[in-house]
C-alpha cells in the first residue's frame, strides 16, 4: 500500500490552472457576509471542474458552503477554508491586484482586498479536493469541505452552526470525526508548522462611545470635551497589560481607532473609540474586559460626561486549542511528507498572531480540531530580511495593504497539507 506522501505526489493536480484561479480570487475579493460571487465560483468549480459527485449544500449561515464527497464507509473529515476579505486598499502593485470597492455593513464604500490570505485558503482547498477525488481508490470515508464566510468578523463559523449545518432537518451535514484547517502567514514560503494546545488567542472587539457636550472651540468652559475623555481613556487602557496582567501571561489591549469630528474649531458631542483585546486564557480574558469597563466608566465620570458611556461588542473569537492526539497524528504525517527543518516542517511552531473562529465548527458538536500554519513570503525576500535583521520592518504582515502570498510554493504546500491531513484519517491501511 502506498504511503500518504506517495498518494499526494501521485494525485496532486497540475497547479497551473489553480494559480490562475488564485489570481481571480485575489482580484475579486468580497467583504464579510457579502461573499456571493466567491461562493458561486467555489460551488461551480467543485461541480464542473472537479466532480459532479460532490453533494453541495449552499447558503449555510449566509454564504457558507458544505461540500461532501462520499467514498464508502469510514470517518468524516472536515477541511475548512474561509473566504471573506478586508476593507483594506491594496498597495502590492501586483498585475492582479484588487481594485474592488464595496459598501460595508454601515453602508460606507471602502476598498477591498484579500489582505489576510483567504484567497490562498480557498484555492488550495479546491486543489486538494481535486487531489482527493483523483486518488479516491486509495481512501474510504467522507470528505467534508467547509467554505466559511465572515471569519474576519468572528461570526461565520457560529452562523453556519446556528443555521443548522449539522441539523438533520435542515442542511443535514454529517458531524465530522475530526476538523482540520490552515492559515497562510508572513513566514518563509515552503514552511509549514503544527502546534499542540493553544495555537491562537481569543479576541474581543468593541466600540465605545463617550458622551460630551459640543460647541465652539473658543469656549472650553461651556463644553464637556469628549476628545479629552477619549485621549485619557486610551492612555489609561494601556496600563491594563503593564500593571494588571501578570508578566508571565499574554495579553494585548489595542485602541485601534478614535473618531471625534473633523473640524478645527468645533468640538462634537461624542467621541468613539474602537478597542481590540487578545488573551491566551479565559480567566485573563474576563479580567481584562472588566478592567476596560471600569476604566472607561471612570474616565467618563472624571470628564463630567453627560451620561454613561455606551458599549457595543462587535466581534468575539474563541481560544483556538489544538487537540493533542489529532495534532500528534498530523505531526507524523507532515514529518514524513515535508522535510523537518526551520524552512520546511516544524512540529512546535509559534502561535498565531491573530485569532480564529475555525474551531467552532468542531467544538459546537464536541469534535477535535487542529489548525496548522504555513508561510507565504518569497524565500529570497525572507532570507535577505533575516540576514539583515529586518524581518519586523520589511516583511508585510496579514491585514497590511502590502501583504500577499507568493503563489508558489505556497499553493503546493497548502494543497499537500490539506490532502495529507485528510488522508491521515481516510487512507486505506
Amino acid at each position: 500500500m502506498a504511503s500518504i506522501s506517495e498518494l499526494v505526489e501521485k494525485h496532486r493536480p497540475d497547479l497551473s490552472s489553480y494559480q490562475e484561479l488564485y489570481k481571480h480570487f485575489h482580484a475579486n475579493p468580497e467583504l464579510s457576509n457579502q461573499e456571493h460571487e466567491t461562493a458561486a465560483t467555489i460551488a461551480a468549480h467543485l461541480r464542473e471542474k472537479i466532480s459532479s459527485d460532490f453533494d453541495i449544500r449552499t447558503g449555510i449561515g449566509g454564504t457558507g458552503i458544505a461540500a461532501l464527497f462520499h467514498n464508502g464507509a469510514g470517518p468524516v473529515v472536515l477541511l475548512r477554508a474561509d473566504f471573506d476579505a478586508l476593507p483594506v486598499e491594496e498597495r502590492t502593485g501586483l498585475p492582479y491586484a484588487s481594485k474592488k470597492r464595496m459598501k460595508d455593513a454601515d453602508g460606507i464604500e471602502k476598498p477591498v482586498m484579500h489582505a489576510c490570505g483567504h484567497d490562498m485558503h480557498i484555492t488550495s482547498l479546491l486543489a486538494a479536493a481535486q487531489l482527493m477525488v483523483s486518488g479516491k481508490d486509495s481512501w474510504s470515508g467522507t470528505l467534508l469541505l467547509a467554505f466559511q464566510p465572515a471569519e474576519e468578523r468572528g461570526t461565520g463559523a457560529q452562523a453556519m452552526v446556528d443555521d443548522g449545518m449539522y441539523d438533520s432537518k435542515k442542511h443535514a451535514v454529517p458531524i465530522p470525526d475530526v476538523c482540520l484547517g490552515g492559515h497562510v502567514m508572513p513566514s518563509r514560503a515552503g514552511f509549514i508548522g503544527t502546534k499542540r494546545g493553544l495555537v491562537a488567542s481569543s479576541a474581543d472587539s468593541m466600540r465605545v462611545t463617550l458622551h460630551g457636550r459640543g460647541g465652539h472651540a473658543s469656549m472650553p468652559d461651556r463644553l464637556i470635551d469628549p476628545v479629552i475623555m477619549a485621549a485619557s481613556t486610551t492612555m489609561r487602557l494601556q496600563t491594563i497589560v503593564s500593571r494588571e496582567t501578570a508578566p508571565a501571561d499574554n495579553a494585548v489591549v489595542t485602541v485601534a481607532s478614535i473618531q471625534a469630528g473633523d473640524a478645527e474649531n468645533i468640538v462634537v458631542d461624542d467621541a468613539r473609540i474602537a478597542i481590540d483585546v487578545r488573551t491566551s486564557n479565559a480567566k485573563t480574558r474576563e479580567k481584562i474586559k472588566a478592567s476596560i469597563e471600569r476604566i472607561v466608566k471612570a474616565e467618563s465620570l472624571a470628564g463630567n460626561a453627560v451620561k454613561e458611556p455606551t458599549f457595543q461588542m462587535t466581534r468575539s473569537f474563541p481560544l483556538t486549542i489544538n487537540d493533542e492526539d489529532v495534532t500528534a497524528k498530523l505531526e507524523d504525517t507532515f514529518r514524513a511528507h515535508f522535510k523537518e527543518d526551520k524552512h520546511s516542517y516544524t512540529p512546535d511552531c509559534d502561535k498565531l498572531g491573530g485569532s480564529e473562529d475555525f474551531s467552532i465548527l468542531g467544538t459546537a458538536v464536541g469534535r477535535p480540531c487542529s489548525f496548522f500554519i504555513y508561510g507565504g513570503t518569497d524565500e529570497k525576500v525572507w532570507d535577505k530580511a533575516e540576514e539583515e535583521g529586518t524581518l519586523s520592518e520589511k516583511i508585510p504582515i496579514n491585514h497590511s495593504g502590502l501583504f500577499y502570498p507568493v503563489i508558489m510554493p505556497t499553493l503546493r504546500v497548502a494543497t499537500d497539507a490539506y490532502a495529507a491531513g485528510a488522508l491521515t484519517w481516510l487512507a486505506k491501511r
